[in-house]
């Protein structure tokens, strides 16, 4: 199946790469970190240009998280119904709203590449939240850009292990969303006992 993969990268280029992170900042399902790193290597070795593969990339990724953020604005009441009949997801949806609630900008930088795997979330989230549109665009942007230039560089780094990279990296980006997730059930049950205690007190 990787194999596939990597061989479509060569045969379509950017456009794949431009469809993968577009529809990978939607929350559907795609390998867009192993194509991005595939894309580096082509760059390597001569097949791709390296403006033309992280340009679709980062225009992709882009495009993907406006038209997220613009699906929250519009229909945030359906998506939040759709997530909760997935406990996973809505696991997902729920930490990327804490994280958008707290911390605004920086959070959607952050979730862009260090937690993307609550990115797509984030973006239904601000949306739905009311985020200011032009902070939105400024702060994912920038996350944006640190996303294509890690994993392409990456790519191009190391273009002899690419299946090895992915695996780690992709390891790697789980547990941090399980950090997060943690985390923030953590700090709500302690914020929980923290007003029994009070109410008790009371």
């Amino acid at each position: 199946m990787t194999d596939l993969l990597l061989s479509l990268v060569i045969d379509y280029g950017a456009a794949l790469l431009f469809a993968v992170t577009f529809l990978s900042c939607l929350a559907i399902p795609m390998p867009s970190s192993l194509m991005m790193l595939a894309g580096g290597g082509f760059v390597a070795s001569g097949d791709l240009s390296l403006i033309t593969a992280a340009g679709a990339a980062y225009l992709g990724a882009v495009l993907g998280d406006q038209t997220g953020f613009l699906i929250g604005r519009q229909a945030g009441h359906l998506i939040e119904a759709k997530m909760a009949a997935a406990p996973k997801r809505a696991a997902l949806h729920q930490k990327a709203t804490d994280l958008t609630n707290r911390y605004g900008g920086p959070g959607v930088f952050l979730s862009r590449w260090l937690f993307s795997p609550l990115g797509p979330y984030v973006n239904f989230a601000g949306g739905a939240a009311g985020l200011n549109w032009a902070r939105f665009t400024a702060w994912g942007a920038m996350g944006e850009a640190v996303w294509v230039v890690v994993y392409v560089g990456l790519g191009y780094t190391f273009a002899d292990r690419i299946v090895e990279l992915a695996d780690i990296l992709g390891n790697a980006s789980g547990f941090m969303a399980a950090g997060v997730i943690t985390i923030g059930l953590g700090y709500w049950l302690w914020n929980a006992a923290k007003q029994a205690k009070s109410a008790r007190a009371d």
